[in-house]
């Protein structure tokens, strides 16, 4: 079964690696798969010599996840392909064709020919020394010499194209992968988008978000009743409504941390940064865990690294400090009941085995405290499932991936073109947990289907103060934190 999990494993990750970096480098492909599938090859040549009773050393766990990663960034790097100058071939001395090419449709173009003088004259030299405009159908893209620091750059340069061609486009501000920024100029579609009437669009954005909101309550009351250990009948219902309320703990506290989350999102896009933002909607499921999540929808572009992180890192934060003290009440009233013999899974809320979470064992101690044994599991309260789950949300959410919020934040600390690595590597890393701990092998598929590439800021070139890199490097250690095991060193001095 490993042998094939790991073949299983070489496949998904060769074609991780072939689909997302080769074209981005000179190194071959074959080599950075080997790089990356190392640890699961030693893993499991372990097992398979030794068997699965015998653990795994302490070194052979640790050592390759994080040598690999390291290795795998300098092949990366190593091979780098620099951008092809399009300038040279733009003027390279063309040669008159022998016979008369037929005519071919010309293509839209967002400016007019006799505006590409005005268009120039919106960079001044000092800033910003445009040596080459390349048209496409939906964009003009301005390419040149970065001659100040890139905020003051975009700024005025930005005033300058909304002051000369009356806010006909977006500016976006992008890395380059030679190392020079440049320019983007896209139709701004939110100018034809004006005259609709905003209050009305409101109204029903506020009217869905209730609807989903109430049937959301529904759907997590049922589930919450399920939890509670209730199996309640229609005509039991009929006999006594109030036994719906039993499912209350575990709705109201779950629907609180996820709507803390997206409100912390929504406040600081809307009330901080000014971006249009929906309400947050609720995602109702009838079983499962009655939720499916939530989410709110931006409406205008993000326009700057350090909004981009702001916003992302809102979420998390919010929806893990409303989360803590639910959990510490939730498994200071929960029963602590003997270890069952066979295995539980991640989250077994009728024996919940803390040391599966760092984060996790930390808290059931600080809130059970002598109660709790190494022979010992937990059975939650209702609201520490919510809880849990909260933790959950927080985890998958931080995960350095694409749109995820995670992704947001190493996309605004390092920019677009290193978080896609990351994120790479992120995914690779999630699957190899999962040899050790096989709940995760869900996340890591989830994870295979998100894009690696998310929308740019307006202005992706700024870099984060040290202050923000340092609030993104919490959030990361929270991610770890939350995702990895407690060591069994941690464990013996804790008791448990």
């Amino acid at each position: 079964m490993t042998v094939w999990f790991l073949i299983l494993l070489g496949l998904i990750t060769y074609l991780m690696v072939q689909r997302s970096v080769a074209r981005l480098t000179q190194t071959p492909v074959w080599l950075l798969w080997l790089v990356l599938m190392t640890p699961a090859i030693l893993w499991t040549g372990w097992t398979v010599m030794y068997g699965e009773k015998q653990p795994l050393p302490r070194s052979l766990m640790i050592w390759p996840l994080v040598i690999c990663p390291i290795l795998y960034w300098v092949l990366f790097q190593w091979g780098r392909q620099p951008q092809q100058d399009k300038q040279t071939e733009a003027q390279a001395p063309q040669t008159e064709p022998t016979t008369v090419p037929s005519p071919e449709p010309t293509p839209v173009r967002p400016i007019q020919p006799n505006e590409e003088q005005k268009l120039r004259d919106c960079f001044p030299w000092s800033l910003y020394y445009i040596q080459n405009i390349e048209y496409r159908p939906q964009a003009v893209i301005c390419r040149g010499q970065l001659r100040s620091k890139p905020t003051e750059a975009y700024q005025q340069i930005k005033e300058n194209i909304e002051t000369k061609f009356a806010g006909r486009f977006l500016v976006f501000f992008q890395e380059g992968v030679n190392g020079k920024p440049f320019f983007v100029l896209v139709p701004n579609t939110l100018v034809t988008q004006a005259n609709t009437p905003r209050q009305e669009e409101q109204l029903k954005q506020i009217g869905w978000a209730l609807l989903l909101l109430l049937a959301t309550l529904v759907t997590t009351t049922k589930v919450g009743v399920e939890i509670a250990g209730l199996d309640l009948t229609i005509r039991q219902l009929q006999s006594n409504p109030s036994l719906i309320l039993q499912g209350l703990p575990y709705a109201l506290a779950l629907m609180f941390i996820l709507g803390v989350h997206e409100l912390g999102h929504y406040l600081m896009a809307t009330r901080r940064y000014k971006i249009r933002s929906t309400p947050p909607y609720f995602i109702p499921m009838p079983f499962f865990l009655g939720t499916f999540g939530a989410f709110i929808k931006m409406r205008s572009p993000v326009p700057n690294r350090k909004a981009l992180f702001d916003v992302s890192i809102a979420g998390p934060l919010a929806g893990f400090v409303v989360t803590l003290p639910l959990l510490i009440w939730g498994l200071a009233h929960s029963d602590v009941v003997n270890f069952p013999e066979e295995k539980t899974g991640l989250l077994n809320p009728d024996a919940l085995n803390p040391k599966y979470s760092i984060l996790l064992a930390l808290l059931s101690k600080l809130a059970l405290g002598s109660q709790l044994t190494p022979q010992s599991a937990i059975d939650l309260h209702p609201v520490a499932v919510a809880a849990c789950l909260g933790l959950i949300v927080t985890a998958l959410n931080l995960m350095p991936v694409g749109q995820l919020d995670g992704g947001h934040i190493v996309h605004a600390m390092f920019g677009q073109r290193n978080a896609i690595l990351i994120g790479q590597v992120a995914r690779l890393l999630l699957l190899l947990l999962s040899l050790v701990q096989p709940g995760f092998f869900l996340w890591a598929l989830i994870l295979l289907f998100i894009p690696l590439m998310d929308e740019p800021a307006l202005n992706d070139v700024t870099e984060l103060d040290n202050q923000r890199d340092v609030w993104g490097l919490f959030a990361m250690a929270l991610l770890v934190m939350i995702i990895l095991p407690l060591p069994q060193a941690i464990a013996n001095l804790l008791q448990i």
